[in-house]
């Protein structure tokens, strides 16, 4: 172990000693260098922006910019530390709307790096100049150079001269991947430039501006390719000077790893906790086990209540109302994928004939947020409750179980008079089953009049393997898991009679005491109200020790220290937890499942008719409370392509 020598007096570092400690912080591989050479060329009013690289980056990188360049004065201050044009005082850092503001990337590369600066300013090409760095002081020299309008910055042999750092770098696809990634978010971030990417002088990308929503969907397309719109929900929301746009997943339409998640805070990619925290609740019980949804989505601010200088590489960001920006974005996006049914037209697909025939189509995308819902259509149903056999041996806490049921069917005290036993009024003939109606009713009718008439999900016509059920639509062929959806059906009216109103309270006949910190005794005190809303009593009664007095009834046997530790954890950092109205939609899912209709159960046509018009009411039906897909349609195109019908 080497001692630290005491007797050293304090000095100023070497320019270049210090450039490449700052260059640890902005430069830790290839991508790190696209990332800030990119960002100036923005930051430049850039329309058109074309990167080259070798060997992933390692050998050369180079970015060329249509933008405004930098004046023949200005280049030797270009490659200096701590020199920019972007902010000049204290006031403008507080609203800086740059992408670059800190004047460290060009030093700090050309400290690690050959880097080569070429601008000009004049639409005449003979006005350019080059600029390099050289020399223990990193003196910058200068000549002329032919150069159209705008700049070029060429980045050689990356760490040549820090051996222990180039050892670390990954092998060149790894790098190349990183750098795709940084090119893929910055693209996303700005639809009005141009943009190319060329590897190995093989043009990788080559994406045009995008002025129209068609253009920018086409490079979202050629990006995330043709997968994600087609299964994707498109939102533009604006409250109190926060906008909110772009394109969220479906839940049925989510990957392992959360690789295709895009998020930017006035044309600035983030990843902040506050914002990462806020989806995962929109998304918290539609996603099947651990995987993470899909979006693009803008965030646009006054830069004035956002703070972009908390770190060195400018992706974290800090809210002057974090609560205000967190319940924003939780309540936008929780209400677009709560308002998607079944059975609308995919996103992004445009007719039968268009490319998402050749794709089931789960959980179809819902229309605009903000659209006016239609009064229901004279076909649709009363909602049924198809409880489960009264044998059935799998049961959880019977009496809860039993006095859900009761309370969800007493919403519709007449499901089992009308529903589960089909009846006519006397006099009239038997009802002909729906399926048949409609089947009657297709020759003759018009394919305008018979899409209307004709419900998003539907007619049945079959039950298969007393699991699915079959239904014909004016499209196809829909195919519905029985059980799954009338759990999320379940579930969801579960959901609206105990959060409707006010909980239902207990008070506890021993007050559970917590010892806390005093951060969490200053939160609870602070958030007293808050914890009232949930139903919890929380009491101060020392420096550091808390009572809880009161719970909701459904959390009468939960362990409450944990929870109650998490929900003063989740307020302190987001303004807002949701921990207590998870724990109790855990046991409403598991009440749900097993109150649902089981598997081999036989209904009749009349049951399955009313199950499928109540999928259609329901908020997130396309997905059970597991996350698991509901249904899933095959067009007469698709089964067509089956049988070689037309062929």
């Amino acid at each position: 172990m080497t001692l630290l020598d005491v007797s050293r007096r304090i000095h100023v570092l070497d320019t270049r000693l210090a450039n490449q400690i700052a260059a640890g912080e902005v430069v830790e591989r290839p991508a790190s260098v696209v990332k800030e050479l990119v960002e100036n060329a923005i930051d430049a009013g850039s329309s058109h922006i074309e990167v080259e690289l070798e060997a992933g980056g390692v050998r050369l990188i180079r970015v060329r910019d249509d933008g405004s360049g930098i004046a023949e004065g200005d280049l030797p201050l270009a490659l200096a530390r701590h020199a920019t044009s972007k902010i000049a005082s204290l006031e403008e850092l507080e609203g800086v709307a740059s992408l670059g503001f800190r004047g460290e990337a060009l030093a700090s590369i050309s400290s690690v790096a050959r880097l080569e600066l070429v601008a000009n300013t004049a639409e005449d090409p003979r006005n350019g100049w080059r600029v390099v760095a050289e020399g223990r002081d990193m003196e910058a020299r200068l000549s002329p150079a032919p150069h159209p309008r705008g700049t070029s910055v060429t980045v050689r042999d990356l760490f040549f001269n820090t051996p222990a750092r180039r050892k670390f770098l990954r092998t060149e696809k790894t790098e190349y991947g990183h750098i795709e990634e940084a090119f893929r978010r910055q693209a996303l971030s700005r639809f009005d430039i141009a943009w190319v990417l060329r590897h190995n002088q093989k043009t990788v990308h080559q994406l045009p501006a995008a002025d129209s929503p068609a253009g920018r969907e086409r490079r979202i397309t050629a990006l995330l390719g043709k997968d994600f719109l087609e299964h994707a929900l498109h939102l533009d929301l604006a409250v109190g000077g926060l906008r909110l746009w772009g394109w969220v997943g479906l839940p049925t339409y989510s990957r392992a790893q959360a690789d295709h998640q895009y998020f930017f805070v006035n044309g600035r990619v983030v990843r902040d906790r506050l914002v990462a925290h806020a989806i995962r609740q929109a998304y918290r019980d539609v996603l099947f086990g651990g995987r993470h949804p899909v979006f693009v989505l803008y965030l646009e601010v006054d830069p004035a209540v956002v703070d972009v200088n908390v770190h060195p590489t400018k992706h974290e960001v800090r809210f002057r109302d974090g609560r205000l920006v967190h319940d924003f974005l939780f309540s936008s996006l929780h209400r677009a994928l709560g308002e998607a049914r079944p059975g609308q037209p995919e996103p992004g697909v445009e007719g039968e004939g268009g490319e998402g025939d050749h794709k089931l189509a789960q959980a179809g995308a819902s229309a605009d947020i903000g659209a006016v819902r239609e009064s229901e259509p004279r076909w649709q149903q009363r909602p049924m409750s198809l409880h489960a056999p009264v044998e059935s041996p799998q049961r959880v806490t019977a009496d809860r179980v039993r006095a859900f049921m009761d309370g969800y069917r007493a919403l519709h005290p007449a499901h089992e008079e009308h529903l589960l036993t089909p009846q006519h009024e006397v006099g009239d003939a038997p009802a002909t089953p729906a399926a048949t109606q409609y089947a009657q009713a297709l020759p003759g009718r018009d394919e305008h009049d018979e899409a209307s008439a004709v419900p998003p999900l539907g007619f049945a016509i079959a039950q298969l393997h007393g699991i699915y059920i079959l239904s014909q639509t004016a499209r196809g062929l829909i195919i519905v898991d029985m059980h799954a959806a009338h759990e999320r059906i379940v579930y969801e009216r579960m959901k609206e009679q105990v959060h409707g109103g006010a909980l239902e309270t207990q008070p506890l006949l021993v007050p559970v005491s917590i010892a806390a910190s005093h951060t969490e005794v200053a939160t609870a005190e602070t958030e007293r109200e808050a914890f009232a809303r949930l139903g919890v009593e929380l009491d101060v009664a020392g420096p550091e020790t808390l009572l809880v007095r009161q719970l909701p009834v459904q959390l009468a046997g939960a362990d409450v220290e944990p929870l109650i530790r998490d929900m003063l954890s989740d307020l302190e950092r987001y303004g807002r937890s949701d921990r207590l109205e998870a724990h109790i939609n855990e046991l409403l899912a598991t009440m749900a499942c097993h109150g649902s209709v089981r598997a081999n159960r036989q209904l009749t046509v009349a049951e399955m008719n009313a199950l499928l018009r109540d999928m259609e009411r329901t908020e997130r039906s396309g997905q059970c409370n597991h996350g698991r897909p509901t249904w899933t349609e095959m067009s007469l195109k698709q089964l067509d392509r089956l049988f070689l019908r037309g062929q």
